[in-house]
């Protein structure tokens, strides 16, 4: 399985890729361009856009949107501020409504303020999820949890592993399809346990400073088998965060060499 390359079909862009250079609608341009099927967008450059016009556009140039991204950040120092994260997801379903997303991507959140209570932070996420599931489930919207490198654990990511996230999904959404895991290689790779929580995931939801595909020690290929071996049909998301190198360069060289790499490095 790991010698016959992905599906071309399957290559999405996450629009933070080339953030640096491009805006929204040259995003959705640039894709048309360089024949990727999906994209996965984020909240404050759809808002510049606008969430009507930019479905429009996006429709008009043949893309599903595989996610989007942007929402989450449950935990905050008083009720407050919890209630108006609640809020913002909820406004972020309804525009991954509008966009007929395949998932509203959460990334879970880290300490609130000057805490130091890692326990009570993983609990205000799995209580702000189950505050909007069914909100999500109304809508139609399947919400995905980003398990995030253990590195962002104080600041944006206290859920760390898929296991920790398919935990959450067990006990808020059991047996549902409204509550799945977004699998970013960058953040998971490492987890001695992933194939068997890959395994575990089954069909929930590969969305994949960062390299290119291929440059670095990620052996892609066998990640990719395991998703799909787990029976996962959906979209490659490809998502570079490169300050230092890609974000630098045209983002036309950027997109051509995500298809390229796609085809001979995942």
């Amino acid at each position: 399985m790991r010698s016959v390359p992905p599906d071309p079909e399957l290559l999405a862009l996450n629009t933070a890729t080339v953030r640096e250079r491009w805006n929204l609608r040259e995003t959705i341009e640039g894709c048309a361009r360089h024949r990727f099927r999906g994209i996965a967008p984020w909240r404050d450059r759809l808002a510049q856009m606008g969430v009507r016009e930019a479905a429009k556009v996006m429709r008009d140039n043949g893309l599903s949107v595989s996610a989007l991204w942007g929402a989450g950040m449950f935990p905050a120092p008083d009720r407050r501020g919890r209630q108006a994260a609640i809020d913002e997801v909820r406004r972020a379903i309804d525009e991954a409504a509008a966009l007929e997303a395949g998932c509203l991507a959460l990334v879970p959140g880290g300490l609130a303020g000057e805490s130091k209570d890692l326990a009570g932070t993983r609990e205000m996420v799995r209580d702000g999820i189950g505050e909007v599931l069914h909100h999500a489930r109304s809508a139609g919207v399947p919400l995905a949890i980003e398990p995030q490198h253990p590195m962002h654990c104080a600041t944006r990511g206290c859920v760390d592993t898929l296991a920790q996230a398919l935990d959450l999904c067990d006990e808020l959404d059991r047996g549902g399809a409204s509550l799945g895991v977004a699998v970013d290689v960058y953040h998971v790779w490492w987890d001695p346990q992933l194939e068997r929580q890959i395994e575990r995931a089954g069909e929930k939801r590969l969305l994949a400073d960062r390299g290119m595909m291929g440059d670095g020690v990620v052996d892609l290929p066998l990640v990719r088998s395991w998703m799909e071996e787990s029976g996962y049909r959906g979209f490659h998301e490809v998502e570079i965060l490169s300050a230092a190198n890609w974000w630098r360069r045209d983002p036309d060289e950027v997109l051509a060499t995500c298809r390229v790499r796609h085809q001979t490095a995942c």
